[in-house]
This record gives structure tokens, C-alpha cells and sequence, in this order.
């Protein structure tokens, strides 16, 4: 277990101790970061500390996480992470890329990147003693904590906005946990969601509002930097990862996670972080090209669902992610983002639409000059197309319907 010395406000800079808070700031609701001692992991480990481990999950990074683990009690699933890299050769000549690689967060347990904030968070209810763990979700952050808590046996509700794909709402309740569909938005969900954790004592791992949905999302940074900044070192160029942004969490964690290596001197040069989003839920995006962290509300409705989001609730951190890295933001058309599941199908890649965001916005970073040939490139896929099988029949045309003989099979061909 990483030592950690409490939580600091990345908005006001107010410190609280360990025990003290469980969420939100309380002098100004700004989101918490859990501070890591890296004076004590500098002197307790060494990189080959960690590269040495042989699980091959997300648990592998236990010292580095404010979390403990008694026995093995309380991690479920050592399935999380450490998910593949591609770097399909045709898709690598087509974008124009030396280095080129694409992480696929659909092959962990529930099929999305979401699974690492929930293994951590639900590990974190068990060391707590919750007794229910609850959440808001348009449906890969509910999934994923269904998954986990269902693997320990931990009571989980979630509520989801009734318009979320069957698909993912069929996970949910096949993991046992008990769903409520929620007549409004993501946002409405995730307002009730506080509300009730207040009145009845619930543990929230609401994206954005538990500072452990963070810890858990940067293990894909560590991963990277493992995968590939290792392999990288000599090279003169940083790393440029694209993620799709929506509440704006996954592309805090990556970035708390680069730099506590780069604190722990582990990692050699700062990844640029790029953050995407869809032109119909853009809130980030806007205040980044404002130059503010001011996050403005939109009326969302990008076909994307997985960021479609009117407020994001890790605004402001996910904006210092791209700022202070050197990345950017850019937006994306919906149609586009269409396409772009039918062009990674091609090369064997099955991605939901926040998936495809990402690289699409690749795509556009490189048509506009703002990455070169010799950039080493990183597209994280954020979730399976089997979680939204709709958007997925949309990229791509009907097959046709013929007679079972082998006439109507010659009269199709053509031959």
C-alpha cells in the first residue's frame, strides 16, 4: 500500500487528513486528490520493484495505491487492466505514424476503462466497511461497478438515465446489482445519486466525486509508461496520448498518474496529454479554448453516450491535464465519430463511440499539423462496440437478405 497523507483540494488547496472527508471539498466542492508520500515509495521501491511483479492486472501497482490488501481480500477481479496494445500495420501507414499504438480498455472484465475506477473504489468500500456501494451511470461506470462488486459480494445500486443502450443496462442487472432507471439525464442521475448516499449512508463512487474513481484510473498511466515510456526513453519526442473526454476523470487519472512517476523520477519526460470530445458535448473542450477553467453547462447530445455529459463533474482537473502536458483539446463531428468505429473494425478493432472519439480526434491533430509523422502516439480505446450495438449497426450497411439456394447466392454475386 502506498502511503498516503490525506486529501488536497485541487481548486482551493485546502488539506484534509485521512479520516476526515470522503468526497467533495468541504469549504468549496472542488474535487480531492488522495496525496502520495513519494518521499516514503522513493525510498521503499525501485521501477524493477514494480516491473518484476508477475500479476498482470491493475494489482500489480498495489504499493503505488492509498488502498489495502490483506490476504488478497478485498481486490476483485485480477482481470483489471493491464490491457493489450495494437498497433495494426495498414492503420499505421494510413495515419502516416513511425509509432503507433492503440490500448484497448475493452478487454478488461466488464469491457471498459471504467472497470479500474470500480475495482478501486469497491476495494476501498470493503477496507471502509461500506455496506452499499452506489452510483450514477450512463451505463460502463455502473457496469463496471456492478462487475467488481458482484466478484466480492458487495451490495451495489445504480442509478442510469432510462435512455441508456439496452446492452449495457443488461450488465447491470445480470451482475445482480439493483438498477433504477432515472426519468432525465446522466446529470439528474448523478445529483439524486449524492442525494441518496446522504440520506441513507451509502458509499458513492460517483465519477469525478470520489477521489478513489481517480486512483484507480491512473493504473492506465502506469501501465503506459510500463508498455511503452520504458521502451521510449531514448526517444527524443514525448508521448502523445488521445482520450476521449467526458465527465473529464479518465484523463485526470492518466495524468495524476504520469505525474507521480515523473515525481517518483521514474518517468524520464511527461507524456502530452489531448484530450477529445464530441461537438455535442464539449463543456471541457470549451474552456480549454477559452483559456479558463470555468466549465460552462451544454445541453449534450452526442450519439456517444459514454461522455455525453451537460456538466462535467472533473472539469477543471481535466482541463490542467491537457494544458500542463502540452496536449489540447479538440471536438469532433458525430458523423465522424461513426465512421471511425467501421475504420478500426477494419483493422480488428471493435471500439464503442467514445472509442472511436479518440481516434478520430487523432486524425484531426494530425491533419491540422499539431502531430508529425515522428510523434509516438497513443489511442485509448475506452470501451467495447458491444456496449452500444445501435451506434455500432449505424456505421456500417444492413447485410443483405437471400433465398437458402445457391441461385439467389449466383444472382447476388453476380456470377
Amino acid at each position: 500500500m502506498a502511503q498516503y497523507t490525506g486529501y488536497k483540494c485541487s481548486i482551493c488547496n485546502k488539506e484534509y487528513l485521512p479520516a476526515s472527508v470522503l468526497y467533495a471539498c468541504p469549504n468549496c466542492n472542488g474535487n480531492l486528490d488522495v496525496v502520495i508520500d513519494y518521499e516514503y515509495l522513493s525510498h521503499k521501491y525501485q521501477p524493477e520493484d514494480i516491473t518484476s511483479r508477475t500479476d498482470f492486472s491493475l494489482w500489480r501497482y498495489l504499493p503505488l495505491l492509498p488502498i489495502s490488501d490483506p490476504g488478497g481480500e478485498r481486490t476483485p477481479l485480477h482481470h483489471v487492466g493491464w490491457t493489450p496494445l495494437y498497433s495494426p500495420p495498414t492503420l499505421q501507414k494510413s495515419l502516416g505514424l513511425q509509432h503507433f499504438w492503440l490500448k484497448d480498455e475493452g478487454k478488461n472484465p466488464t469491457a471498459s476503462f471504467k472497470d479500474r475506477a470500480s475495482a478501486v473504489v469497491v476495494s476501498r468500500a470493503r477496507e471502509i466497511g461500506a455496506e452499499i456501494i452506489v452510483t450514477a451511470s450512463t451505463g460502463n461506470a455502473g457496469a463496471a461497478l456492478a462487475g467488481m462488486a458482484a466478484a466480492v459480494s458487495q451490495k451495489a445500486i445504480i442509478f442510469a438515465p432510462k435512455t441508456a443502450p439496452q446492452a449495457k443496462v443488461a450488465q447491470l442487472l445480470v451482475y445482480g446489482a439493483k438498477v433504477i432507471l432515472v426519468n432525465g439525464n446522466y446529470d439528474a442521475a448523478f445529483d439524486l445519486t449524492i442525494e441518496a448516499a446522504r440520506e441513507f449512508n451509502w458509499y458513492c463512487r460517483n465519477t469525478g466525486y470520489n477521489p478513489f474513481t481517480l486512483e484507480g484510473k491512473k493504473t492506465a498511466a502506469f501501465e503506459i509508461w510500463e508498455q511503452i515510456c520504458l521502451e521510449l526513453e531514448e526517444h527524443t519526442k514525448p508521448l502523445c496520448i488521445f482520450v476521449s473526454v467526458g465527465d473529464g476523470n479518465i484523463i485526470s487519472g492518466l495524468h495524476k498518474g504520469f505525474k507521480e512517476l515523473f515525481a517518483l523520477g521514474w518517468l524520464k519526460q511527461m507524456p502530452r496529454i489531448f484530450g477529445v470530445q464530441s461537438e455535442k458535448s464539449a463543456a471541457i473542450a470549451n474552456a480549454y479554448f477559452a483559456n479558463t477553467e470555468t466549465i460552462v453547462p451544454v445541453s449534450a447530445t452526442t450519439i456517444a453516450d459514454s461522455i455525453s455529459v451537460d456538466l462535467p463533474r472533473d472539469g477543471v482537473r481535466a482541463v490542467r491535464a491537457s494544458r500542463d502536458t502540452g496536449g489540447a483539446y479538440l471536438t469532433v463531428e458525430d458523423d465522424d465519430i461513426i465512421r471511425g468505429i467501421s475504420e478500426l473494425g477494419a483493422c480488428g478493432i471493435f471500439c464503442e463511440p467514445a472509442g472511436s472519439t479518440a481516434y478520430v480526434g487523432l486524425k484531426k491533430a494530425i491533419s491540422t499539423g499539431m502531430i508529425f509523422e515522428d510523434d509516438p502516439v497513443v489511442v485509448v480505446n475506452t470501451g467495447n462496440g458491444l456496449k452500444d450495438v445501435r451506434a455500432a449497426m449505424m456505421a456500417v450497411e444492413a447485410p443483405p437478405i437471400i433465398e437458402p439456394d445457391l441461385k439467389s447466392l449466383k444472382s447476388f454475386l453476380h456470377l
